[in-house]
């Protein structure tokens, strides 16, 4: 074993400090409670910079939760103290700490004694643990003891520091005789004056005050790590200008700033009052709620029960779920098959709710390599075509000889897969991405690209004047009203209306409208009612990605088995545009009312509609060409973009089985 050598060790940080300074810095003590998420990453970067001794506190045990943020925590482990496996840490990186551990976390009983001889208190305690937080905090101002508290907000750290003859914690935070919401409140908004954290956080109800729970990321402890030692080492040191609260400091990494705040008087400041009532609006008096029920975590079942469960994240139109299951026994099931034709003007023929099924039959075969297995479908001829009626065949053992079936690449993606209505990056496909895209639709499918700026326009302006007709017929007002739910971020049955891809003053307005048919007849004639909505929803989303495309099939689909091998090809297509990285929508309307005007079928009552639509089947040909307009199964766009906050959900595979038939 090498010989440990403390120069040596710690000889790389000399040049941002000298040689003197780091033998300052071997000889001071420095106080930390908590040793989970910023606790951990404290005490390691600490160690890394020379401190010599520590004095440590925590009483938790590390558990599966806290994986992904804290430093000690991994499958070794799990149910071991926090503070016992943090000390050996550092102690593995340097061997001559002198360390005194407080296993039974700090109160008011031993705080006097966790806090003597330490040069610097740096605070790691969970956010919720606010009395044994302002416990610390005052005594550290009693004995004179600078404090530093770093908390991971988001994907940044907010700082404050508490310095002997400057306000302390309780003269910043003001928690004195407060409940213990409101103190939590209080510490919240205290924290991080600038709140830049806030414009990101995609699920405002992880956060539960009177559950103790917040979410939290590795990233923002890290950073707090590095800040909070900064502090240590200018503390410690004695240079470099140290902000004592009421400044404070918030650097948040993802939004890419940072901001110097000063609040004198604390939480008793304009601002911050302000802060709290908004506060107590939003987070007391009024949690978050769920705008659907949170699926249960499900026992794994036989494979049939785990290849439906898992295949049921198949698109539909509307996220109408055009399916039903019938097990039948351990290598069999029925896919009962349906369509929305009497009801909705975009489910011409079935064809889409066939397209969709084709891809439920896609996922299932997929999710079938998960269990080892191979699938075999057969389409019963006695089915009506309204009403199909697949059956699923599981086998044992690979085709092509193979003694192994290996987990489809596209496995971990079918619930991945989504739909994103809003604008991309313009950014071209990377020519792996399109090379992969063009294999996945398979033997018997092409992919027809719409791509460069001209071409997107064109098409974006098609879209845009389409758009004029999904929105003006009374026919399609009908299918919205019943397929929309409002104030979700998820639906299990429905597309929830925070998906949709407008703001919230326009939701707010389309909502409204859509109350009645008379309403959105008199703000289209007096209003231009439709002409903000176009824009957000199809010109500048057209314009908005890397590509529009068509997957098109070598013969013009015509039976009901070609629209499922149609599916299925969209969905191999859909499940590897997700695997590169790139966001979905699709814009079916303009070939659904190309294909009325082909076959000369009315659609709508709208005069004007009919003849709108005979113009843009004209102009979509001539973008795409005719043959490959005839032929089409699917249109949509792709693009390089964020990942949907809100989105459609599945019913429960409970749900979507037929009980009376499960054990048949």
């Amino acid at each position: 074993m090498n010989e440990f050598d403390y120069s040596k060790a710690f000889s790389r940080n000399i040049g941002w400090i000298t040689a003197p300074e780091q033998e300052l810095l071997r000889a001071k003590t420095v106080a930390i409670a908590g040793m989970g998420g910023v606790g951990g990453a404290h005490l390691i970067t600490l160690t890394r910079l020379g401190i010599g001794s520590f004095r440590l506190s925590d009483l938790d045990t590390f558990e599966l939760a806290n994986f992904n943020r804290q430093a000690g925590a991994s499958t070794k482990t799990i149910g071991s103290p926090k503070v016992e496996v943090m000390a050996n840490v550092a102690l593995d990186i340097n061997p001559e700490l002198k360390l005194e551990v407080f296993p039974n976390g700090v109160d008011a009983t031993n705080t006097a004694s966790f806090l003597t001889g330490a040069d610097l208190y740096v605070d790691g305690l969970d956010f919720f643990a606010v009395k044994a937080r302002r416990h610390v905090f005052a005594l550290c101002a009693e004995k004179e003891i600078p404090a530093v508290t770093a908390a991971p907000l988001g994907m940044g750290a907010a700082l404050l520091n508490f310095l002997p003859g400057n306000m302390s914690f309780e003269e910043y935070f003001q928690l004195e005789g407060m409940p213990e919401e409101e103190q939590l409140l209080r510490f919240f908004v205290g924290l991080a004056p600038a709140g830049l954290q806030q414009k990101y956080l995609v699920d405002p109800t992880t956060i539960d005050l009177a559950a103790h729970k917040g979410p939290s990321t590795a990233m923002g402890c890290e950073l707090c790590a590095g800040v909070a030692a900064t502090q240590a080492l200018k503390i410690l040191l004695g240079r470099g200008k140290v902000f004592a609260a009421p400044h404070g400091l918030q650097f948040d990494a993802f939004a890419n700033k940072v901001a110097h705040t000063w609040r004198p008087g604390g939480n008793s400041h304009p601002l911050h009052k302000l802060a709290l009532k908004i506060g107590r609006k939003r987070i007391l008096n009024q949690p978050f709620q769920r705008k659907h029920e949170p699926e249960q975590t499900r026992i794994p079942g036989s494979a049939v029960e785990n290849i439906i469960d898992l295949a049921r994240w198949a698109p539909s139109g509307d996220n109408t779920q055009p399916w039903r299951f019938e097990i039948l026994d351990k290598d069999r099931f029925l896919v009962h098959g349906s369509d929305t034709r009497d009801w909705c003007v975009y489910d011409l023929d079935g064809r889409a709710s066939q397209i969709a099924v084709g891809a439920l039959l896609e996922n299932i075969s997929i999710a079938a390599t998960g269990e080892g297995l191979t699938t075999s479908f057969v389409l019963r001829e006695d089915a009506p075509e309204a009403q199909p009626v697949i059956e699923v065949q599981l086998s044992h053992g690979a085709a092509a000889g193979s003694a192994v079936v290996t987990p489809s690449p596209l496995l971990p993606f079918i619930k991945l897969r989504v739909t994103q209505r809003r604008p991309l990056s313009s950014r071209p496909l990377r020519k792996s991405d399109r090379e992969e895209l063009e294999a996945s639709v398979g033997p018997g499918y092409r992919v027809v690209w719409v791509e460069g700026k001209e071409p997107k326009r064109v098409m974006a302006r098609l879209l845009f004047r389409n758009a004029h007709i999904r929105l003006t017929i009374p026919e399609a007002y009908q299918v919205h009203r019943r397929i929309i739910e409002w104030n979700a971020q998820f639906s299990s049955d429905r597309i929830p209306d925070q998906a949709i891809g407008l703001d919230a003053v326009n939701l707010k307005s389309m909502r409204w409208a859509m109350q009645s048919w008379k309403r959105i007849v008199f703000l289209n004639l007096f209003f231009a009612g439709t002409l903000l909505p176009r824009v957000m929803l199809d010109l500048i989303p057209g314009m908005k990605c890397a590509a529009h495309f068509m997957i098109v099939a070598d013969q013009e689909p015509d039976s009901l088995q070609d629209y499922l091998d149609g599916g299925r090809a969209l969905q191999r297509f859909w499940l590897t545009a997700t695997r590169v990285g790139l966001q979905f929508q699709p814009e079916m309307t303009p070939l659904i009312f190309s294909r009325f005007v082909r076959e000369g079928r009315r659609f709508t009552s709208d005069s004007k509609a009919v003849i709108t639509a005979e113009r843009l089947k004209q102009k979509l040909e001539s973008l795409i060409g005719k043959e490959h307009l005839d032929s089409a199964v699917f249109m949509g766009r792709v693009g390089y973009g964020n990942y949907p906050v809100s989105r459609s959900l599945r019913l429960s595979a409970g749900d979507l089985v037929l009980e009376n038939r499960r054990n048949k």
